[in-house]
């Protein structure tokens, strides 16, 4: 009998479609079943193991479908009678849009490690309550899905067993690794499993679920690739984000006219196995970041949703340096109009940090481009690799064009202006709100932070950022920016709720012309407390 290994995930929805995402034990026909409800699709092949992505059309707006997943004529999904059915959840036509988020999750692990999961506990509400609480439209998660290079003792223990202490020691080496990691993360934890078969999700990478500081600069590049393991490392990290993670972030049309999908789909049917085609597909994403979009964007009613891939297709030359790649760059300004109600625009990094952090960074890009001569460059470098100095403040150039479209679009230069322009990041395990404060601009602009779900920050780390997050302590850094020749950023903002350390899931309700945040954390595995809230368009 097939049985299912991972999943099944609802992933991208819309008005009337569902996309549905299993990884099966062999290979075969996997259907999802309902009420009105019968499609199918065959498993493809990637390093012997085996997926499939069923798209579901012709669905009701706001439809709520409990289905079964079958794999060769058995019914595989669900397990039992514990949790609730497993429900499509097409998006309403009109009403709220609910979108929760976060980053940053340890799983597996104990309390004492990482304190209690967001998650599971957000997963223990909807399942104990039901209908008696607002649900998610859309969970977002923004970032750090797995932990490549911080392992648990349970994928320790199999990489010991699989490879000894060949290096890369401590970390995961390939695909097959990178498949054991996401089936800790995502299936053997119930609640989780349950929510996400359940909840539409999407996601985007962080530097954790390839390796802390990925593609932080040009000298972090050169010395990965000059490690004889970073080949293998780097295309089983992106091909398996490609499978786990990209592939459900399209929509059905998008997937159709995907040339790659297309591709592996061939490669397995023909040979039994697309391994090859993935892994050079991959290798190139990594090394011409220009040859792959990994961001995407979907209008949901009045909302424009843009996630930004802000890790894999930045642009690092000796020459240039960008948070993306000038081709992703033209794509976002092409998004990023008006003529909506809401503008959300997610990043894994946040796009406004706290002022003395944002300045730290302008800074210290200036040294490691030059600005103090040779030894301010590798001192630059040195720090910049060290404390994690890479956000959008890092790339001011990037970060001066992304600002630039916001600016426009608020002052009703591309179109009628938003009721709010919202970024939601995670990334900095902390939670906080920040304000911009224009004169001249007719929208409320947020940064939204959430993170993290499961990782907390140690004691002395928390006293620095909550200094960061004052005004005051910005002071310094803005001397030094002047110094380095760092013109002042094209807005101003400030921190005005948080920050919060707790483990956190924040929800973002965007009603009408309305958008408000909350933030809650686990107290126990069951039970969320408010951390705080906030009417961004109030």
């Amino acid at each position: 009998m097939t049985a299912l290994v991972l999943g099944p995930h609802l992933r991208h929805v819309s008005s009337h479609t569902a996309t549905i995402f299993v990884e099966t034990d062999r290979p075969c026909e996997v259907r999802v079943v309902g009420d009105g409800v019968d499609a199918a699709a065959r498993t493809f092949t990637v390093h012997g193991h085996h997926y499939a992505v069923v798209d579901v059309a012709g669905l009701p707006a706001g439809a709520r479908v409990p289905y079964e997943v079958v794999a060769d004529g058995e019914t595989v999904w669900p397990l039992g009678t514990e949790f609730p059915p497993s429900l499509i959840r097409t998006l309403p036509d009109g009403g709220p849009l609910r979108i929760a988020f976060g980053s940053c999750r340890r799983s597996p692990g104990t309390v004492e490690q990482f304190g209690h999961d967001a998650l599971t506990a957000f997963a223990r509400r909807l399942r104990a309550f039901g209908d008696g609480v607002d649900w998610p439209d859309v969970l977002l998660m923004v970032g750090d899905q797995v932990y490549a290079d911080e392992l648990g003792e349970e994928m320790l223990e199999y990489i010991r067993e699989r490879r000894g202490d060949e290096p890369p020691v401590g970390e995961v080496a390939d695909y097959e690794e990178y498949v054991r990691l996401y089936e800790l993360a995502w299936r053997d934890d119930a609640e989780v499993r349950w929510l996400l078969s359940t909840v539409p999700t999407f996601t985007v990478f962080d530097d954790h679920d390839i390796r802390d500081d990925w593609n932080t600069s040009y000298a972090w590049r050169e010395e990965m690739w000059a490690q004889p393991w970073w080949r293998a490392r780097i295309t089983g990290g992106i091909g398996s984000y490609w499978v786990y993670q990209h592939l459900g972030n399209l929509s059905p049309e998008e997937r159709a006219d995907d040339p790659i999908f297309a591709q592996v789909r061939a490669a397995s049917d023909a040979t039994g196995d697309a391994a090859d085609v993935l892994d050079a597909f991959t290798e190139r994403a990594d090394r011409e970041p220009e040859s792959m979009r990994w961001s995407y964007a979907h209008d949901f009613g009045g909302v424009r949703f843009i996630v930004v891939d802000s890790r894999c297709s930045r642009l690092l030359t000796p020459e240039r340096r960008g948070m993306l790649d000038d081709r992703e760059f033209a794509w976002l300004g092409e998004q990023c109009q008006g003529d909506v109600e809401h503008l959300v625009i997610a990043s894994s990094l946040p796009f406004l940090l706290p002022r003395a952090i944002h300045d730290a960074e302008n800074w210290n890009e200036a040294i490691s481009e030059g600005a103090w001569g040779r030894p301010g460059a590798a001192l630059g470098e040195k720090m910049r690799q060290a404390v994690d100095l890479e956000h959008w403040a890092a790339f001011d150039r990037s970060f001066r064009e992304v600002a630039s479209h916001v600016l426009a679009i608020g002052r009703g230069e591309r179109g009628s202006v938003p009721g709010s322009i919202t970024f939601l990041s995670g990334d900095v395990h902390f939670s906080y709100l920040a304000r911009v404060d224009e004169p001249d601009i007719e929208t409320k602009i947020a940064q939204i932070v959430c993170s993290p779900f499961r990782n907390p920050l140690d004691g002395k780390i928390r006293v620095a950022q909550r200094l960061a997050c004052m005004w005051e302590t910005a002071t310094p850094f803005r001397w030094l920016g002047k110094l380095a020749k760092v013109p002042p950023p094209p807005m101003k903002w400030r921190v005005t709720e948080g920050p919060w350390f707790d483990n956190a899931i924040a929800t973002v309700t965007l009603a009408g012309r309305d958008c408000d945040v909350t933030w809650e954390s686990p107290r126990t595995s069951g039970a969320l407390v408010e951390l705080g809230s906030a009417d961004i368009t109030g």
